[in-house]
């Protein structure tokens, strides 16, 4: 017996639901979990289906295609763990819990390597037995150090690249080859403050939450589909550093959960937006 999730994404019709467990149903495959959402502002249908059974994918996608409407996409996909690559500058809060949730076995994922543009962390990802290349930006152009940098990552075939503080700003040429397939933390509650520094600029605007974003990464910078947020409290005795300190708890808190949900196959990207079964 092997488990699968069904993902669809199609125009809203009657009886849509009724329609695709019929199918699962005449697949003889045994339905553990569903979820539905209809944005009734586009009109759009999307549903997770977690299914167990003896799969014929060929067929059940074919009866599929045959019933849901025009412009419907579609996916099986494997459940279990999914493989990624982790790239990181200087900074080990998000790295490490990564790391440790993955050692702990609260985050089911194959952390395949972590990747830097400097070597600061290379211990931390040994401690845990996991390869690590420095791949140094100095002297090079930012497109000479991708394709160095994409040589590594393409050298283990990720299923999604995670940027954990990676403090660089990528290409649109880096962005297309890993389409809806780069997930970063950008230390904000997005869509305030985008850019660097952030703090500072929370800081100087005087504001009374501080929070975290994790996303998808596009050309817009920071501006790409929003997976998970999460914000705390803060007050005028803050500090710019005080909200630093306070953020990067939010921070590795917001990756490690936008993380599973995108492993665990729970985000649909509709345009810039996303729809999240929890």
């Amino acid at each position: 017996m092997k488990r699968k999730i069904l993902l669809t994404d199609c125009p809203d019709a009657q009886g849509l639901i009724a329609k695709i467990t019929y199918i699962c149903y005449k697949h003889q495959l045994n339905i553990i979990k569903n979820d539905e959402f209809v944005d009734h502002a586009h009109g759009r249908f999307f549903m997770r289906t977690e299914l167990e059974g003896r799969f014929n994918d060929e067929t059940l996608l074919a009866d599929l295609d045959d019933t849901l409407p025009m412009g419907a996409k579609r996916r099986l996909v494997a459940a279990g763990k999914k493989r990624v690559v982790i790239l990181v500058t200087k900074e080990a809060h998000c790295l490490g819990d990564i790391l440790m949730k993955s050692y702990e076995g609260a985050l089911d994922v194959e952390i395949a390597a972590v990747v830097g543009n400097y070597d600061k962390l290379e211990d931390l990802a040994t401690k845990f037995g996991i390869p690590f290349h420095h791949v140094s930006h100095e002297g090079l152009s930012r497109e000479e150090h991708e394709v160095q940098m994409r040589a590594v990552i393409d050298g283990y075939t990720p299923d999604y690249v995670v940027l954990a503080k990676y403090m660089r700003v990528l290409t649109p040429e880096f962005v297309s080859a890993y389409p809806y397939r780069i997930i970063n933390i950008h230390h904000s509650f997005l869509p305030a403050f985008i850019g660097a520094r952030p703090y500072q600029q929370a800081y100087e605007r005087g504001v009374k939450i501080i929070g975290a974003t994790a996303h998808f990464v596009t050309d817009d910078l920071d501006e790409g589909p929003i997976i998970d947020q999460h914000v705390i409290p803060v007050d005028h005795s803050f500090s710019a550093e005080d909200m630093a300190k306070a953020g990067r708890d939010v921070e590795r808190l917001v990756l490690t959960r936008g993380l599973r949900q995108v492993l665990e196959e729970r985000v649909f990207v509709h345009g810039n937006k996303t729809v999240v079964f929890k």
